[in-house]
């Protein structure tokens, strides 16, 4: 298309050269014949019959003013460009169009005996112009040959590492995480294979961590059940009896609150994207809401042997937020500082007031998390898979909850080291 545009372009400026060039040749010829014709009808009869050969017709005018030539379409032609009116001051350089036929005129004085016009028809399709626009169609001729076999190997240097792109892609799309894109052709290819084989690479982490959350989850299902399943077995066959039933029926009581509790936190995780999660929003005051939390940890943390504090400004803290989910929150914290901390170790819930807000800490004095861990404690399953079997882990997705949870409520989360030693969550709850 380009050539092509171009070779447009270069006809019209052709033609418009070729145009100047007969009109040169033939002003210079005018100047010629001018200063030679005379008296002398063999001089005239002579460059007449020259300038014939050469497709031009001679135009003269008498002393009494009259036109005359052997061509009349060149006498036609040399009247309508003004030719009356040449003198010695004023030379005639015009150009007329008759019958759809352009026509160069060229005027001149002879001394005071009248005047001489040379008229030549514009045909571009013979002699220079010919020539010129030979020229101009072999190069534009030569000139889309070569954009075309150009665009043939370019198309096919693109359309082959594209074609790669585009293999790995169906693939990742059928389930394939081992595939990369070769890093080469143009930049941008290379930027776009460097940007799929880092999707797929994101696609391997989180399914390997969804297999790891999975395989957690599935654990702790299973041992609740075993627990129930087991006692269950052991009344129904009578292997239990008499002073023996009641703690076995406290135990598959218990064993069922664990499970009522796992599959309500994978429901909640579950429906925190959703447009119909609930919230009930009304005015808490945090300071009470606190209290009555405290009052089931306290009790929770001196079975274990563990300290409990509460810190608080004394005053009512009242914010705009769902009771029930602050309060599925910091029991959410306080259960799994209190299954991090040693006997002997405190765990400490606070409120504070900060402008425009507050904040909810649960801080323990366990052996807290290195910089890395506070960074990814609140992504799903990443802390159970990391602690399994070196300290006391819960489900992998209480953390991840709580983080929903508070983000669904307008606030914010972070975790950090503490004071007594182990780990700080802080939940900020706006006003």
């Amino acid at each position: 298309m380009t050539a092509l545009v171009a070779g447009l372009v270069s006809a019209g400026l052709v033609v418009k050269q070729s145009r100047d060039v007969l009109r040169e040749q033939l002003s210079a010829q005018a100047d010629v014949v001018s200063a030679q014709l005379g008296d002398v009808p063999v001089a005239g009869r002579r460059v007449a019959e020259i300038l014939d050969g050469l497709n031009v017709g001679v135009v003269r005018r008498g002393r009494n003013g009259g036109i005359a030539g052997d061509d009349q379409q060149a006498v036609r032609a040399a009247r309508r460009a003004g030719f009356a009116q040449v003198t010695a001051e004023r030379p005639l350089h015009g150009t007329v169009t008759i019958g759809g036929v352009e026509y160069i005129v060229e005027g001149r004085a002879v001394d005071d005996r009248g005047a001489v016009a040379l008229v030549q028809q514009v045909d571009l399709a013979s002699g220079t112009g010919r020539d010129l626009l030979r020229s101009l169609l072999l190069a534009l001729g030569v000139g889309i040959l070569v954009a075309a076999l150009a665009g043939m190997v370019l198309a096919r240097l693109l359309a082959r590492p594209l074609r790669r792109t585009a293999d790995v892609a169906v693939s990742m799309r059928h389930g394939r995480r081992d595939l990369r894109v070769p890093a080469d052709g143009p930049k941008e290819l290379v930027e776009v294979g460097e940007a799929i084989n880092a999707l797929a690479d994101a696609l391997a982490r989180s399914e390997a961590r969804q297999r790891e959350f999975l395989l957690s989850v599935s654990h702790e299902l299973r041992t609740p059940l075993t627990a129930v399943r087991g006692f269950a077995e052991s009344l129904a066959d009578g292997v239990v009896t008499g002073d023996e039933v009641p703690a076995v029926g406290r135990t598959i009581e218990t064993e069922a609150g664990r499970l009522d509790r796992l599959v309500s936190d994978l429901l909640d995780l579950a429906r925190l994207g959703a447009d119909d999660f609930r919230l009930d929003v009304l005015d808490v005051d945090l300071s009470t809401l606190l209290a009555e939390s405290a009052r089931v940890w306290e009790s929770r943390c001196a079975v274990a042997g563990v300290p409990f504090r509460v810190e608080s400004p004394g005053q009512p803290v009242v914010v705009r937020t769902d009771p029930r989910r602050v309060r599925q929150v910091v029991d959410g914290l306080a259960s799994n500082a209190l299954r991090a901390t040693p006997a002997g170790a405190p765990v400490v819930l606070a409120l504070r007031v900060v402008p425009g807000g507050a904040v909810l800490e649960v801080r323990d004095g366990g052996p807290g998390l290195s910089d890395e861990d506070y960074r990814a404690a609140f992504q799903r399953g990443v802390l159970h898979s990391r602690y399994l079997g070196v300290r006391p882990v819960g489900t992998g997705i209480g953390l991840a909850l709580v983080h929903g949870l508070v983000t669904r409520l307008g606030g914010a989360v972070d975790a950090g080291p503490a004071p007594e030693g182990g780990a700080r969550f802080s939940v900020t709850l706006p006003r």
